[in-house]
């Protein structure tokens, strides 16, 4: 996330902390995200009035623009778990409110619009979902070998969860490539695919070279996937990477987990 992408998405938080959470609420939350409370020690509600709500968002704002932008990222993330778990009734007006300004709630966790859609995400099993919110909020925050092992993490969970309920060995004896073309073969993914399109009223001509096509596609794009994690996944950060291949490698990963996981 830039810098400019946290104001924005501070500007969104603040509006649903500041119309949700009591004054005291807000600055426990605040304190909790790494504010330094002392600064705004002077601002304290009083049977006769004392501080707004007002004032004391102006001194988060304050605070939060002294911040550096790693800090900054810490205390976006903190203060929405807070908010979220003591009123998860505001998640969809704080999304409504993000989604202007291209960011979605994903698991409590910000990430850009354009990587995932929450719904298709939400029907993923839980593990492989984990890791690919950790591969977008890495690839937000500018860690893109990090986005990378994540996004392949996030296979791997998916198909040694289909090597262990269908018997196939062990997941690690094989490359990425054919783990996952050995899961989906497991899955009867391409069989069920032709069922439907002849349910359609496909012709065998027309299903038997996109069928092929098909199954082409998700070999090579696995192909591709193991190629970054060798060349650009490296957790320290020390290899050249191109983002536009990592943007491809996370939407890769979702398309592969998504596939495996339909019925």
């Amino acid at each position: 996330m830039t810098t400019q992408a946290r104001v924005q998405a501070w500007a969104a938080l603040r509006a649903v902390l500041e119309n949700n959470l009591t004054f005291y609420s807000i600055k426990e939350v605040a304190g909790l995200g790494g504010l330094d409370l002392t600064e705004m020690a002077h601002l304290e509600q009083t049977a006769g009035g004392g501080a707004s709500k007002g004032q004391l968002m102006t001194g988060i704002d304050r605070a939060f623009r002294e911040l550096s932008d790693e800090a900054r990222q810490s205390f976006l993330t903190i203060v929405t778990e807070e908010v979220l778990r003591r009123r998860p009734d505001v998640e969809p007006q704080l999304n409504q409110y993000l989604s202007r300004l291209g960011w979605t709630l994903v698991d409590g966790a910000i990430i850009p619009i354009e990587l995932f859609d929450p719904r298709e995400l939400a029907e993923l099993p839980d593990e492989p979902r984990h890791d690919l919110i950790k591969a977008a909020q890495r690839f937000r925050d500018g860690d893109l070998s990090g986005a990378i092992s994540a996004a392949c993490g996030a296979v791997d969970k998916a198909t040694a969860q289909i090597y262990a309920t269908e018997n196939l060995g062990d997941p690690g004896e094989a490359s990425f490539q054919e783990r996952c073309r050995k899961a989906l073969t497991a899955r009867g993914i391409t069989p069920t695919l032709e069922h439907q399109l002849s349910q359609l009223g496909w012709s065998a001509a027309d299903i038997t070279p996109f069928k092929k096509n098909f199954e082409g596609a998700l070999n090579q794009g696995t192909y591709v996937m193991q190629s970054l994690r060798s060349k650009m996944g490296d957790v320290h950060g020390t290899k050249p990477i191109l983002k536009p291949l990592v943007f491809d490698c996370l939407k890769w990963a979702e398309l592969v987990v998504r596939t495996l996981n339909d019925p």
